[in-house]
């Protein structure tokens, strides 16, 4: 009997290492750091008209809003339609696991307490302004390096996550449970917002809350105008980053909260596009009544201290007025769900209207 055994065994060892080969082979490399969907990870379509500019990232909320589910509060099955087709979900998802900061806000928001959580690069846990309420969710690698034998350790009942950060990876997470992606983070934060909650069975409370944020920015935009005697002030967006330096435009998270909020951008930043680049010598082209300045990682390594010690840099009226202000990069950049947009809101209401 135990000759008969041992093939057996080595069957399933063969079988196991297969598996763990197949996983090993599926998992990406770590990419370029990680910020409102731009960057093309190695798990991503690594497609720049998804990433930024094109003709698909500028229909990426348009596309979106038309995914979800036709099924009633309460009912299941249900089926999603998503991104990458349709996923069947035949009850309400219990252990969710999320692949980006954007699902993550989504979920918590919702009342629920993802069990596995992929962070963006550089980071090692849970955003500070999402810790009271997220629980304790396993780390599954970063967003751009996913591990998918930590994910499957978890047995999840749905994992959501974008196109843009993991494609390539679809066909397994898949495998390991319903998946519902959307297609990208970023200016879509809305659209994905209620393509989770259809998916959770929410939508609802995901409603309840978008109609909330969307007051108090409107209520915002009009307490700005008064507090500056009927002038709203123009906005910068800057950001520091390894590898560039950028002014955010329309078409990213930020850009939809000061849309919302009805707050003027200087001409070159109102593209719809992610942002416009710019090197440390430019530095004038951030040139707005306000400039808010987020820096990704660690600033020195960043073009900051170039661009802040150029003369036209300090010869900016926002400069010499105070009002250039370094912003939390955690909500007003990396945040991209409707807890963050509130608190992007609170800080704007700080600067701007007390």
């Amino acid at each position: 009997m135990s000759v008969s055994l041992r093939p057996a065994r080595r069957s399933r060892r063969r079988a196991t290492a297969a598996v763990a080969l197949a996983v090993t082979a599926a998992l990406s490399l770590a990419a370029c750091g990680s910020d409102d969907g731009s960057a093309k990870s190695e798990n991503g379509s690594g497609s720049k008209a998804v990433a930024q500019g094109g003709d698909d990232f500028a229909k990426a909320a348009e596309q979106t809003a038309r995914m979800g589910t036709t099924a009633k509060p309460g009912e299941f099955p249900r089926t999603i339609t998503h991104a990458r087709g349709k996923t069947e979900l035949k009850q309400q998802p219990k252990r969710v696991v999320v692949l980006d900061v954007g699902e993550l806000d989504n979920v918590v928001s919702l009342g629920v307490k993802p069990v596995g959580y992929a962070p963006t690069e550089g980071d090692d846990g849970i955003p500070g302004y999402l810790k009271k309420d997220a629980g304790t969710p396993k780390n599954i690698g970063t967003i751009n390096s996913l591990n998918l034998e930590a994910i499957a350790a978890l047995k999840p009942d749905l994992i959501l996550g974008s196109e843009l950060r993991a494609a390539k990876l679809y066909p397994q997470l898949s495998k390991i449970a319903p998946t519902v992606f959307s297609i990208r983070p970023g200016f879509t934060w809305k659209e994905n917002y209620l393509l989770n909650a259809a998916a959770l069975d929410r939508t609802a409370k995901a409603k309840e809350e978008l109609g909330a944020y969307e007051k108090r920015a409107k209520n915002l935009g009009a307490d700005i105008a008064a507090a500056h005697d009927g002038k709203k002030p123009t906005i910068t967006m800057l950001r520091y980053m390894p590898d560039r330096i950028r002014l955010y435009a329309k078409a990213s998270f930020i850009g939809t909260i000061l849309e919302d909020a009805g707050l003027p951008r200087p001409k070159n930043q109102q593209v719809n596009d992610l942002a416009t680049e710019i090197s440390p010598e430019k530095i004038d082209q951030a040139d707005a009544d306000w400039i808010f300045t987020g820096v990704y990682g660690d600033a020195e390594k960043t073009g900051r201290s170039a661009a802040e010690k150029n003369p036209l840099w300090k010869k900016l009226d926002a400069v010499k007025k105070g009002q250039a202000k370094d912003v939390p990069d955690e909500t007003w950049y990396l945040g991209l769900g409707v807890t963050a947009a509130n608190s992007v809101l609170d800080d704007l209401r700080e600067h701007l209207a007390s």
